[in-house]
């Protein structure tokens, strides 16, 4: 088994809203809003059948072409996959400074861990295939990375956008020379090891002025797992593009229709109980365009089509025409995106995290009308890096990893209580329950007087309560004073397993513990995400 000296891992399901916990435990009322379960291999056999309908060796050839093999993978086993009449298995991520967090790799690695395991089963080739969304506009998601430092404090490096005011798709924005000192930045937090000089050297080279976010994330992760059998797609690759018009311009042309499906759809969402992921906008279009102020949604207007931020007007005509020319201005949102994925692809099945899963149990239907059928729709796993001076330091607290996802000033509260001496506690209990007694016996003894007294003895209760609480949060500040170096280590502890407050996996950069560990992590990770289908 595959181990990494000093480095636990934690694996399992991240967490997410109702629906996807329901998916996860195979609820019938969940399970029907995604088609059926993701465990079996009925699921997946089903999914194929229909797969095979629509693709042909032809259509795998043309597929073919928008996939890229990185350094590692196989170019015999894609000639396989057309000629044999092979699948996918998709994921896919926006692009990222410096590879972005590491749940990235989480779900590259279940990809394919279930893609062997379908092969294995449906004796097909199944390529697992990561989808980098470059065409996305959200500077701001992508244009920084995390990661804690040789100092044990969180950092965030940054890249700043070229024009704040403008949002084109990712893929559009070349890097400035500002880029060489965000680099530098970065790799001055992390550690020099036996394993850093390859990723130093890889982050160098990936993330260079005049290139693209995505292009130095497709090296990054290419040349991480590629080894692992991991195939590439770009959602602006050319060729993809092209294959994917057909469902784009359906979109455009049925839009009010296909809107009307995803309102019946979200009608029955909300039905079963279950919150809306995406909510269906009034009018909106699932495409963008690109437009005078970047990537831009469209929206239906008095039988044309307005552009959100610009507020320019087009007809179908045009946006129609401004396709023809150049495939690449007309893009898919978050709706439709998987669709068209499914229509370029012989997806088998879709890879995702909580959020993602959760849009899906929308999806079921539009795909339907789109005349494509959706992906079982598989849960990655997550894993939670604890490293041995972790350990150690939960262990002095008696604590689990759990037991740090609380407020700091929280945790910190309870553990000094827990350690108040006893004589100390047994003193403020005996005289908060002597000032009860006293209180009640002064309030009978006054009754018979007049009864408006019974106010003013209260008052004197609630005083000496609130006198005594605050002496016992001064108590409770000297044992933390005590225990400040312990408690600065369980802080130092907190950063590492919630950085921001979440899980690790959500914020910390993977060469955080890449240059701390080689690629055995990776070996480890693949090995954990074993997939079992019944």
């Amino acid at each position: 088994m595959a181990s990494v000296p000093n480095l636990e891992l934690l694996v399992g399901h991240p967490a997410g809203a109702a629906l996807v916990q329901d998916y996860l435990a195979g609820t019938e009322r969940a399970s029907e809003l995604f088609g059926g379960a993701f465990g079996t291999l009925t699921a997946f056999r089903g999914r194929a059948e229909g797969i095979d309908a629509r693709f042909d060796r032809e259509a795998r050839r043309r597929a073919a072409e928008a996939i890229i093999v990185p350094e590692g993978a196989s170019r015999e086993r894609l000639d396989r996959f057309v000629e044999d009449g092979g699948y996918v298995v998709t994921t896919g991520q926006q692009p990222a400074l410096f590879g972005g967090p590491l749940y990235g790799v989480h779900k590259a690695l279940t990809a394919v861990r279930l893609a062997e395991a379908l092969e294995a089963a449906l004796d097909r080739p199944v390529l697992p295939l990561f989808w980098v969304a470059s065409e996305d506009h959200d500077w701001a998601e992508a244009n920084h990375a995390d990661v804690v430092g040789v100092d044990n404090e969180l950092h965030r490096v940054e890249v700043a956008a070229p024009d704040p005011d403008v949002h084109p798709a990712l893929h559009r924005v070349r890097l400035g020379t500002a880029l060489e000192s965000s680099v530098d930045e970065f790799l001055q937090l992390l550690p020099e090891t036996d394993f850093s000089a390859e990723y130093f050297a890889l982050i160098r080279d990936a993330f260079q002025a005049g290139r693209t976010l995505p292009e130095g994330y497709h090296a990054t992760l290419q040349h991480l797992l590629g080894r692992f059998g991991l195939y590439f797609t770009d959602a602006a690759h050319p060729a993809l593009k092209r294959r994917s018009g057909e469902a784009l311009l359906a979109e455009l042309d049925r839009s009010e229709e296909l809107e009307a499906v995803l309102r019946a759809t979200a009608s029955a969402v909300e039905s079963a109980g279950y919150a809306l992921q995406v909510p269906i906008l009034e009018g909106g279009v699932n495409l963008f365009l690109e437009g005078p102020a970047g990537r831009e949604r469209l929206y239906r207007e008095d039988g044309a089509f307005r552009l959100r931020s610009s507020r320019a007007r087009l007809s179908a005509d045009e946006v129609r025409s401004r396709f023809e020319a150049d495939p690449s201005v007309l893009s898919p949102n978050v709706l439709l995106r998987p669709v068209v994925e499914s229509a370029v692809f012989p997806t088998l099945a879709y890879v995702g995290g909580p959020g993602e899963m959760a849009y899906f149990g929308q999806l079921r239907d539009y795909f339907e009308a789109h005349g494509v059928g959706m992906p079982v729709v598989f849960p990655r796993w997550a894993a939670t890096p604890v490293e041995g001076k972790i350990r150690k330091v939960l262990a002095k607290f008696g604590m689990d990893v759990d037991g740090l996802l609380r407020p700091f000033h929280e945790i910190a509260g309870d553990i000094a209580r827990d350690e108040m001496p006893e004589e100390v506690r047994s003193a403020l209990g005996a005289l908060k329950g002597s000032i009860a007694s006293g209180v009640g016996e002064l309030q009978k003894a006054t009754a018979g007087i007049d009864p408006t007294l019974k106010g003013p003895v209260q008052h004197v209760r609630s005083q000496a309560f609130a006198a005594l609480d605050d002496v016992e949060r001064k108590i409770v500040l000297a044992i933390k004073r005590e225990r400040e170096i312990a408690l600065g280590q369980l802080a130092k502890a907190q950063i590492h397993l919630y950085p921001h407050g979440q899980p690790v996996e959500r914020v910390q950069s993977p060469f955080y513990f890449l240059t701390r560990y080689g690629s055995p992590l990776l070996d480890a990770l693949h090995e954990r995400f074993a997939v079992e289908l019944t």
